[in-house]
């Protein structure tokens, strides 16, 4: 079964075929509209950071900046360097741009899921869910095709047949897998505690504020994903793939034209996407916000167009906070950006999960909650001593040895 739709239960017909056909480009449309206003939102609020007054000419308030700038990048002449693999070179900003559309595609972008309906709405006498697919594995094709973004850059530095955008590129290789598995880690927090991978599911699962996944994890999932999302997305203060100062232009130095303006595109619509999913994994989706019974209920607008408001505003808190993030972290060396990823999230992460664990199976168990969690405590304790010894010896090896180069 490809989704959990209750629209393709009955076969696939003309009325399903044609709204699954209008879904495809509603996220087609959403997403570069999207990816526009927050090229546009960013520019606007550093400026507005940095006492500036920003892009204000192209439309009001200057909304069509981005677009005037995408007609001049598409005009501009194409270069292509006489030592690049030209077929790889010319695949490799898509490899970039397409997954970010496709991780899009799995998020419930509205619907009714109150009094249990779990986001099901009526379209044209037909009941559906207010995204593309709702696969059974949807948490795990995200981190997937969140994956295969990273070919896009290696393969870009490799083809351009130039030293600093491979430099850039190799760059961006190691650091996805730094974070890739703190990232999934932290994910897995979530399944532990929702008991389901699907999207919609996750997201029926935080039917109050008690119930985010934010709170029912403890937080810390939440930090560890949200620091290895910005890695993962190549964004300040991780953004040694195009660190100016010392490779030039990174990964896509070579590039002109439509093709630098698709990794742009990517890398803006690859922001939206993973906070879309943050919204979705941690702090309900669509869901309204719901304490003690008391549901904020916007009025006039039905349940199923109602959970789209929710989850903009949402998504819009943390495109906010990922502009902070831009406008205020000075960028981290390499050796920085290494050990926060091994010597930190990946050891937390997995300590984390495993203190969740051991109190689930305690109340499935009927142990004593509080005595299996103490006894939990101490054992990442002794692991976390046993690490840090084990960098001290390694860092006293080290300096003994002295340089090696």
């Amino acid at each position: 079964m490809l989704a959990l739709d209750p629209m393709l239960d009955g076969g696939v017909l003309w009325t399903p075929f044609l709204i699954v056909v209008l879904k495809v480009l509603v996220i087609f449309v959403v997403g570069l509209v999207a990816t526009m206003l927050m090229v546009w939102f960013e520019r606007k609020v550093i400026a507005g950071m940095q006492n500036r007054i920003g892009p204000n000419k192209a439309g009001p308030f200057g909304i069509l900046q981005t677009l005037a700038d995408g007609i001049k990048l598409f005009f501009k002449e194409d270069l292509l360097p006489r030592r690049s693999d030209r077929f790889v070179f010319a695949l490799a900003p898509f490899l970039s741009f397409v997954p970010a559309f496709l991780s899009f595609a799995i998020i419930p972008l509205g619907g009714d899921f109150r009094d249990g309906n779990n986001g099901i709405v009526t379209w044209f006498g037909v009941q559906t869910r207010v995204q593309l697919a709702d696969p059974h594995i949807g948490v795990l094709f995200a981190l997937a095709v969140s994956s295969i973004a990273v070919y896009g850059i290696m393969l870009a530095g490799w083809s351009s047949g130039s030293k600093y955008p491979l430099l850039g590129s190799v760059r961006a290789s190691a650091q996805m897998v730094s974070y890739e598995a703190a990232l999934g880690l932290s994910l897995a927090s979530v399944i532990l505690v929702s008991g389901t991978m699907s999207t919609s599911g996750i997201v029926s699962a935080q039917s109050s504020l008690t119930d985010w996944h934010v709170v029912a994890t403890g937080v810390v999932p939440f930090i560890i994903f949200m620091i290895a999302a910005t890695a993962e997305l190549n964004r300040p203060p991780f953004d040694l793939v195009e660190a100016e100062q010392e490779l030039v232009g990174g990964f896509n130095t070579e590039y002109s034209s439509i093709r630098f303006a698709l990794f742009y595109l990517a890398e803006f619509m690859n922001t939206v996407t993973m906070s879309a999913m943050i919204v979705t994994l941690f702090f309900g989706g669509p869901q309204p916000i719901s304490i003690n019974g008391v549901t904020l209920d916007i009025p006039f607008i039905p349940n199923g167009l109602e959970g789209t408001v929710w989850l903009l505003a949402k998504v819009s808190v943390f495109l906010y906070i990922y502009v902070w993030f831009r406008a205020s972290l000075p960028r981290l060396r390499y050796d920085q950006l290494m050990d926060l990823g091994w010597k930190l999230l990946i050891p937390a992460s997995l300590g984390w999960f495993i203190l969740l664990a051991a109190q689930r199976l305690a109340r499935n168990e009927g142990w004593n909650i509080f005595v299996t969690t103490a006894g939990a405590v101490v054992v990442l304790g002794a692991c976390y001593a046993l690490m840090q010894a084990a960098f001290a010896v390694s860092g006293k090896t080290r300096e003994r040895e002295g340089a090696q180069f």
